[in-house]
This record gives C-alpha cells, sequence and structure tokens, in this order.
C-alpha cells in the first residue's frame, strides 16, 4: 500500500526537519505546557457544583510544606519552590561532586465572588493536594488569606 504523504526523495532529511520543527503542534499553544523545557507544571482537576469549587494538584514526591497557598481578592494562587543540595567527598580517591536541583512553579485560579473564603479547606496526601471552596449564597468578601495544608 503506498504512502498517503508525498516526500521529496532529493533531500529526505530536510523534510523530517521541516515536520519536525513546524508541525502543526508548534503553533497550537491552547492547551501546552509551558514551561516543558526542563520542569514540569503540575496538572490540575477542576470541579464545581452548587455547593463547592474542588481543585486536585497533582504533585508527587513532595510534602505540604512544599505549598504555599495564599488568596488575594479573588484570585487563588498555590505554588511551590523547592531546592535540593547534595554533596560528596572522598579524599582517598581525591574527588568531590556537586550537584544541586531547583524546581518553582505557581498556579492560579480566579475564583467567582460567591465563594466563602474564610472556610477554604486544604489536603495534601497521596500526592494530591486536594482544595475545598465552598460557596455561599450571597455577599461578598474581598480580604487576602493564606490557607493552612492539612
Amino acid at each position: 500500500m503506498g504512502s498517503l504523504v508525498n516526500k521529496n526523495s532529493l533531500f529526505p532529511s530536510m523534510n523530517s526537519f521541516f515536520d519536525d520543527v513546524f508541525s502543526k503542534d508548534f503553533f497550537d499553544w491552547n492547551d501546552k505546557n509551558y514551561s516543558s523545557l526542563g520542569s514540569t507544571l503540575p496538572s490540575v482537576n477542576l470541579m464545581e457544583n452548587d455547593s463547592q469549587i474542588t481543585i486536585d494538584l497533582a504533585a508527587p514526591g513532595m510534602k505540604k510544606e512544599d505549598f504555599k497557598i495564599e488568596l488575594n481578592n479573588n484570585m487563588l494562587s498555590i505554588s511551590s519552590e523547592k531546592q535540593e543540595k547534595k554533596e560528596e567527598k572522598n579524599k582517598k580517591e581525591n574527588y568531590m561532586r556537586k550537584e544541586f536541583s531547583y524546581q518553582s512553579f505557581c498556579r492560579s485560579f480566579y475564583l467567582p465572588d460567591n465563594v466563602k473564603k474564610d472556610t477554604i479547606d486544604a489536603t495534601y496526601k497521596d500526592g494530591i493536594l486536594h482544595v475545598e471552596i465552598q460557596k455561599q449564597t450571597n455577599g461578598k468578601q474581598s480580604s487576602a488569606k493564606r490557607i493552612e495544608i492539612h
């Protein structure tokens, strides 16, 4: 069976180069992880019903102390900054090795006016940060708040 794509046999590597560099995904920025070069941005599931908004953020290998959750006006921000340093020395073998890593992220969500800002609850278990935001029927609050993770 023949190929559906006609390739120029004179410069096959050139076609492959342009196919790789200028693929259709190159210009599709709708659902991309913009920090894909060497770091990751945690995936998030957002769910909403009549009584609450739920945010589940996938961040395995972290501790609850690694997260910072803040609410400022109607903007909920979940961030983390983690730095590790390792050093190994061996005078007998005459070598030293130092390694370090740094990773950070920040995800922000605009919340509607009808959320109860005083009852936001966050838990971290099995690599998932779970945030529950209760809704209220009326009223409007707009103060800054830091949310404790349980």
